[in-house]
Order: C-alpha cells, then sequence, then structure tokens
C-alpha cells in the first residue's frame, strides 16, 4: 500500500498553538469580568501587548475574527459582543480541562474509563461464583487456585464450585447543591477567591452532564441572602456588596435536596467562612461584620445539624485559614458530621473533584 504525505506548515502548526493559549487566558479572563466579553477582550490585548503574545501574524482584531468564526463570540443586541451558547458550553469545557489536568496527576483513578460495561466497578475482593453472575467478573487465579487445591496438578480440572468472581461497587445517582459565597469578602484585599470558586461550579456543571447524566446539580449564591441560579448564569455571576448569610444558603440547599429522589444528596460549600448575617423570622436581615456573633454561629450550626438529621453531609471547602474562622468551619464540621478542606484557591478544584466522585458511589 502506498502513503501520500502532505506538507505541514509549522507556522501553521504554531498558529493553533498560540490560538489554544489565548482562548483559555481569554476564558479565564471572562471569570474574572463576570463574562463581559468586551471587557476581557480589553484585558487580554493589554496583557499580550506587555508580553508580546499575538507575535507579528495576529492581533486582537484577528482573535476576536477567530472567536466569532468559531462561533464563540456574537454581536450582542444592545452594542459589543457576547458570547454564544456554544462560547458558555466552552468555558465549562475548559473550566473542567483545566482542573481535571491536575485531578489527573494527583488522584488518578478516581475516574471511570469510557468503555462499554454494565455499569460496575470491580473491586479487588472476591467471592464464590453465584449463577447469574457475568463471566466477565471471573477472577482467574482465585479460580485455578481453588481448583488445584480440589483436585491436585495430576487430575485438574475446574468446577462450579471452585469460581470465585470479582467484588463490583454499584453506581449510583446523586443530588448536589452547590453553596458558592458571593458575599464582598471574596475579593477582599486583592485576593481573588470568586474566580476559582466559579471555575469549580461550572468544571463540576461540566462533570455532571457529561458524565453522570442521572445526577443532579443546584447552584446557590448566598450572601444577604441565599438564591439558586440556573446553570447557564454562572459566568455571569459575582460578587456584591454582601454580608455572608451561611444560615440561608444551608437552608435553601437542604430545602432543594429534599424534593430530589437521589438516595444520595450532599452539599458543597465554598467559602471564605466567616458568618456574618442572619435572617430574621419577619424577613429583616441581621448583619454583625465584627468577629463571629455567637448568634449567627448558633442559628447556623443549627442549620448544619438540621442537614445532618436529614442524611445530607456538608463539605466545606474553605478559602482562607485564618485561625478563627479555621474554628468555626471545624466545629460546623462536627456538628453536621460532613468534611472539610482548608485549601489555596488554586487547589481547591482538586480536592472538589476527588470527593464528589468518591461521595457519589454506594456498595449495595
Amino acid at each position: 500500500m502506498d502513503y501520500r504525505y502532505a506538507y505541514l506548515d509549522p507556522r501553521l502548526v504554531e498558529m493553533e498553538k498560540l490560538l489554544a493559549r489565548l482562548k483559555a487566558l481569554f476564558e479565564h479572563l471572562l471569570l474574572q469580568t463576570n463574562g463581559d466579553v468586551d471587557e476581557a477582550l480589553k484585558w487580554l490585548e493589554r496583557i499580550a501587548e506587555r508580553y508580546n503574545l499575538f507575535g507579528e501574524r495576529l492581533d486582537i482584531d484577528r482573535f476576536k475574527d477567530w472567536l466569532s468564526k468559531q462561533n464563540l463570540i456574537r454581536p450582542a443586541p444592545r452594542g459589543g459582543s457576547e458570547l454564544t451558547k456554544k462560547g458558555e458550553r466552552g468555558l465549562r469545557a475548559g473550566s473542567f480541562d483545566a482542573l481535571f489536568a491536575n485531578l489527573k496527576r494527583d488522584a488518578a483513578g478516581q475516574h471511570r474509563t469510557a468503555h462499554a460495561g454494565q455499569g460496575l466497578e470491580r473491586l479487588p475482593e472476591t467471592r464464590p461464583y453465584e449463577f447469574g453472575d457475568s463471566l466477565s467478573l471471573l477472577a482467574p487465579s482465585e479460580t485455578l487456585s481453588n481448583a488445584i487445591r480440589r483436585s491436585g496438578i495430576d487430575e485438574f480440572a475446574v468446577a462450579e464450585e471452585d469460581l470465585e468472581v470479582y467484588e463490583t461497587e454499584h453506581d449510583s445517582s446523586c443530588a448536589t447543591v452547590l453553596l458558592i459565597d458571593v458575599s464582598h469578602s471574596m475579593i477582599l484585599y486583592g485576593e481573588d477567591r470568586i474566580t476559582p470558586a466559579k471555575k469549580v461550579a461550572l468544571a463540576l456543571c461540566e462533570l455532571i452532564t457529561t458524565r453522570y447524566p442521572k445526577d443532579a446539580l443546584h447552584v446557590v449564591l448566598f450572601g444577604d441572602d441565599a438564591w439558586e441560579v440556573p446553570l447557564d448564569e454562572l459566568p455571569y455571576c459575582g460578587v456584591g456588596p454582601f454580608h455572608t448569610n451561611t444560615r440561608a444558603g444551608l437552608r435553601l440547599a437542604r430545602e432543594l435536596l429534599k424534593k430530589k429522589r437521589q438516595a444520595n444528596r450532599q452539599i458543597f460549600m465554598l467559602t471564605d467562612g466567616k458568618p456574618s448575617a442572619l435572617t430574621e423570622r419577619n424577613g429583616d436581615i441581621y448583619k454583625n461584620p465584627f468577629g463571629l456573633d455567637a448568634r449567627v454561629v448558633n442559628k447556623t450550626l443549627e442549620e448544619a445539624d438540621q442537614c445532618r438529621r436529614v442524611g445530607i453531609p456538608i463539605t466545606t471547602f474553605m478559602l482562607t485559614e485564618d485561625p478563627t474562622l479555621v474554628d468555626f468551619v471545624d466545629e460546623l464540621t462536627r456538628t453536621n458530621r460532613g468534611r472539610a478542606y482548608f485549601a489555596s484557591p488554586d487547589k481547591v478544584g482538586d480536592a472538589v473533584f476527588v470527593d464528589y466522585v468518591r461521595n457519589r458511589r454506594r456498595k449495595r
């Protein structure tokens, strides 16, 4: 058989790599500008000029044309540009890829392969074969050992009583509420904690919708109060001049999960930790930003205990290591019997995905 090779222009290869790098940077800037395409392009132009990212064959106008041809952005009705649906999906996929790249290095083995099968995960433990077990789960070494012990080498034969099969773990669906703190402290003192939190939310959305379609995911933002947002509005969410009403966030999450049919229900909360607001019975918001108000703390812990009573664990990802706030999260975790992680914002994504994949499985 004859093969013909076409000439591959190395300049085209370099251009593709450059466009991919610029697209990744553009998507990160989109998260920081709450989905404002024009603002993100302005930032990208300044960064590119400062660090000479464009080179000689590219500029911001050509890059914008490329985004349009890829159907990632389009003209907005009121002028400027906006993301297309494909662009929003690309933002979720890009967030997932960025976080999942780290997960593969640090926590290999937590995701299934794409091979077809029966929806079972094989465990290292074995047990005697029972009628109806799939022969694909046969444990050859254990089966042969049983046969040799029973019949010996000279009259070797395998009988049904010799057969051993691997134990399996069944995948089950899970309902998750992702709580995101959008109080002002998430961008206080020049530290951006909201962008990695949004990146985790987008990546978790991509994980569930593409790999676990039977699962349910709700996203709840909490500041002075708590409210649910549709998944496709995540790129456009930002921090406001809010206090931190953690109790309202947990309460809304619990109410959402009570309506779900999934046996496994859980809350993931990304926050800088300090509860500073409380919703009164008449709907007024009580606020105290100074220290840890005992009344606010106790009401928040009561809500965490209510979650425990209905079987909803809370996993808290705390994006700061202030000792006072660490003590509060420790107490909340003990009350709920949940989990807590204290990590820098750039590492929180790995822990979220490891814990999500672990928590969604139940051995039957």
